[in-house]
């Protein structure tokens, strides 16, 4: 008993000395979290747009992302003298030092992409683009490395640029730079970096681009604006967004485009492979990436139902969300209805949907008006090529607080303590936050190799000063060479067939109007 009676003792004092020890943590170390917390509120406050952008360049995308941050990313690159191990400078980049990993990711892509290096392969005999100097304004990605890389093979030279200051893969960057490739680009540009960039691939002492290849068409603005001079020498412009194509079809009604241009974006490739089938699978992942959320019964708006709001649309849907539709097009807005989405205007529905997600390529799509409205913890992004679908200067305002979460993540904070989950700050959400189809990506990236080389090898007079659709021919060409991945086999038109039907046994087997 006397040893039974000791044993419960200190059975019974051990677990109050763990209840004190428990007490006394709590007491001190709860008050200071609280404090720390507030403290770290009051430094994030309402921050200006071009500090959430270097900011959020040192997060990382995981939901643990930590605010620490690394005293090198402190320093701009532009004020960093880098070499690569050849002696060469000609580039401006994040850290060098990534090169090794880059190259691993472009050999990841280039498995991937064997369409395009296919094509580098059949023509890197040829040279097709031999004497093209490129300019180029893009992602960089290890997808559209592949690219520039397979452009370089061809023949020609290339100055490169990013197209969206949240894109860039950093890795991919140094290993570019390593080779000699002239890139200038790093994840979390300011704005004023992002003209500078721009600026170093065309201002070069001795080197004139007669060829651009654009992404949403600031390259082109920039040298309309800067040194028009160099439209000279160019040949030709190969765009892919819808924003870069409706700049040019403004250049041509006022009489200022000066050179041909080939619109990628309305390629058959492009539109229904990559703004259809990219965005269904990667949205999906940014959605998740950012902010964790679950999708099951989850009301959604889905602006726009072109080929990016068929993907996103039909991506929620299969989740479980309650999709909601807007559309200014009675053609595809009968699409919506027809595959089952609700269709409806957004000042209707935006008080109670729990997600708002551009896809127009527009402007003023999701204003203040609209935001004002939205329920605490709405969340806010954009899949279309353009940063200015969502008014995101009309936030930068005195009585809204800014709180940065995490990478691609702000809480735009009312007076009242209502809150909005703003993404990428209105920029293309995939590409900023996640990772796209290395597949889906090489249809594009084949399509634009093919645009440059029609571009440039055109006899003089083929092509007239105006926006031109590739050639129905080169769009087949690009899917043919895709199928092979999937081991499919297409079956041919007998003679007989071929003559009924008014086609050549070759194609093209398509009238250049089809879309």
């Amino acid at each position: 008993q006397v040893i039974v009676t000791v044993y419960l003792v200190s059975k019974i004092s051990c677990l109050y000395l763990k209840y004190i020890c428990f007490c006394a943590c709590y007491q001190i170390q709860y008050p200071e979290q609280t404090r720390e917390f507030d403290s770290r509120l009051t430094k994030t406050g309402r921050r200006s747009l071009s500090h959430s952008i270097s900011h959020s360049s040192t997060d990382s995308n995981s939901s643990g992302g930590s605010d620490a941050e690394n005293p090198e990313d402190e320093v701009s690159p532009r004020d960093m003298q880098q070499i690569n191990s050849k002696g060469n400078m000609d580039f401006c980049i994040k850290n060098i030092k990534l090169a090794d990993f880059g190259r691993r990711e472009i050999e990841l892509a280039e498995d991937e992409m064997t369409a395009l290096m296919a094509l580098r392969k059949a023509a890197q005999g040829e040279k097709p683009l031999a004497a093209a100097k490129i300019v180029g304004c893009t992602h960089v990605t290890a997808q559209t490395a592949v690219l520039f890389e397979t452009l370089k093979v061809l023949g020609a030279q290339c100055r490169w640029a990013a197209c969206n200051i949240y894109s860039t893969q950093d890795e991919v960057a140094a290993a570019l730079a390593e080779q000699d490739f002239p890139v200038f680009a790093w994840k979390g540009e300011s704005e004023d970096d992002f003209w500078w960039c721009i600026d170093r691939c065309v201002n070069v002492e001795g080197w004139e681009p007669n060829m651009i290849l654009d992404d949403g068409g600031d390259m082109t603005h920039w040298i309309y604006k800067k040194y028009p001079h160099l439209f000279k020498k160019v040949k030709g412009i190969v765009e892919e967004s819808i924003t870069g194509i409706h700049r040019l079809h403004q250049l041509s009604k006022a009489g200022k485009l000066c050179v041909p241009a080939i619109n990628v974006n309305d390629s058959v490739t492009k539109q229904k492979f990559d703004n259809l089938y990219c965005c269904r699978e990667s949205i999906l992942d940014s959605l998740k990436k950012t902010t964790d959320i679950m999708f099951g019964g989850k009301q959604v708006a889905i602006c726009g139902y072109g080929e990016v709001g068929k993907g996103c649309s039909a991506a929620l849907k299969a989740m479980g969300s309650v999709v909601y539709v807007t559309e200014i097009d009675p053609i595809c807005a009968l699409q919506a209805c027809m595959d089952g989405f609700r269709l409806a205007k957004l000042g209707d529905v935006v008080r109670h949907v729990d997600m708002v997600i551009t896809c127009t390529g527009n402007k003023n799509v999701v204003v203040r008006e609209h935001m004002d409205l939205m329920k605490n913890g709405c969340v806010v992004c954009n899949m279309g090529r353009s940063n200015t679908e969502i008014d995101v200067n009309s936030l930068q305002t005195p009585e809204l607080v800014w709180q940065h979460v995490r990478a691609q993540v702000d809480h735009i904070i009312w007076p009242d303590g209502k809150r909005i989950v703003l993404l990428a700050e209105g920029r293309v959400l995939n590409l900023s936050s996640s990772t796209v189809p290395i597949y889906v990506l090489s249809i594009t990236a084949t399509t634009q190799a093919l645009a440059l080389i029609e571009l440039f090898n055109a006899p003089e007079g083929r092509y007239k000063q105006d926006v031109y659709l590739l050639p129905k021919k080169l769009d087949e060409y690009v899917a043919s060479l895709h199928l092979q991945t999937f081991d499919a086999h297409l079956t041919e038109l007998t003679d007989e067939q071929a003559k009924y039907m008014g086609l050549s046994k070759y194609g093209p087997f398509k009238p250049s109007y089809y879309r």
